[in-house]
């Protein structure tokens, strides 16, 4: 199939054939972590909290954050990825409101990380006293399932996710490209404290550039945004920020890989002819933006799962109830030894 495809309906379908019980969409992950991404940015902005506030939904990245910058952990968000929000709601919400005990739910996510496997480890991450989530896959480990099944991938239908908790906005499905958390938050913090009904398209931050900048106005005020994906360029970024943020950033995107999720470490290893003359990052972050484009919801606040979630579940946006599930903690690591 053309790179850049959008297999989300024959994924769905392929699980459902492996034995899943029930398959939801961790964009609905996503849009939840935008939401108290936004209200979080919103807060430090108004209360005069720590700035800049730095995304935390890459976990290779917290990692390296944790290892070579612990002094400066207080700019992270404190918000879960998209993957460890989803399992939370699967085992407090769901489970309730359909009479399941948390730990006979076995959660298992698939990703396009290999680091998302650290994660489902990490302490803070257990919401309803079992882990968030149980197994991380890679998108390259269910090809392989699928292969193994002997399923004709191509051949399967396209499929939904199974509700309430396969809803999904455009801002969630931009998620996966390095610039995309940043624009999808702004969309949020612009619509609450400008007024905004129109989604804010950050064209500048897009892109496969190792550092991107731009400026937009919240609030009132302006805020200087920072983009940076690959670590090499998370050091250069960081490096500033300890030495007093001379660039006056207020808001910083950090992914682990280079372009962003669609470039993960776990996603399907292309020859080396297709990598010498197709850029991979750019044409899969080309897809989601496109797909973005043609959605009729494309701010996570929008999204009909969220009014759900927040109208029958959480006390609002960065809540108790909220933070409890939706958020997590740092710590400082002991760097490696030699």
């Amino acid at each position: 199939m053309p790179i850049g495809t959008n297999v989300e309906g024959k994924m769905a379908a392929a699980l459902r054939r492996l034995g899943f019980d029930k398959v939801f969409d961790t964009n609905m992950g996503a849009d939840l972590t935008i939401v108290e991404e936004a209200n979080e940015l919103v807060q430090r902005i108004k209360n005069g909290g720590t700035l800049p506030m730095i995304t935390s939904c890459s976990p290779g990245w917290v990692k390296f954050a944790e290892l070579y910058y612990p002094d400066l952990l207080g700019h992270l968000s404190t918000c879960k990825s998209p993957q460890q929000m989803a399992g939370a709601v699967f085992k407090t919400f769901y489970a309730e409101k359909n009479g399941i005990d948390p730990k006979d739910i076995f959660s298992v996510s698939i990703m396009p990380c290999t680091a998302k496997k650290f994660e489902c480890g990490r302490d803070d991450q257990s919401a309803s006293g079992y882990p968030d989530v149980d197994v991380a896959l890679t998108t390259r480990e269910l090809s392989r399932m699928i292969m193994r099944a002997g399923l004709k991938f191509t051949a399967l239908p396209d499929e939904d996710f199974d509700d309430p908790l396969g809803d999904d906005t455009g801002a969630a499905v931009i998620f996966g490209a390095t610039g995309g958390v940043m624009e999808a938050a702004c969309r949020t913090a612009n619509a609450w404290l400008n007024g905004a009904n129109e989604p804010l398209e950050l064209k500048a931050v897009r892109g496969t550039a190792g550092i991107k900048e731009t400026t937009v106005v919240v609030g009132g005020q302006e805020l200087k945004l920072c983009v940076a994906s690959g670590i090499s360029n998370a050091k250069i970024v960081m490096d500033k920020l300890r030495a007093g943020n001379p660039e006056g950033w207020g808001f910083i995107e950090i992914m682990c890989c280079p372009g962003g999720c669609v470039n993960g470490g776990g996603q399907p290893i292309q020859p080396q002819y297709i990598r010498d003359t197709v850029d991979l990052k750019a044409v899969r972050a080309k897809a989601l933006y496109d797909q973005d484009a043609a959605m009729t919801l494309r701010m996570s606040h929008e999204s009909k799962a969220m009014k759900m979630l927040y109208s029958e579940w959480f006390d609002g946006y960065g809540g108790p109830k909220a933070h409890h599930a939706l958020h997590t903690s740092y710590v400082a690591r002991e760097k490696f030894k030699k």
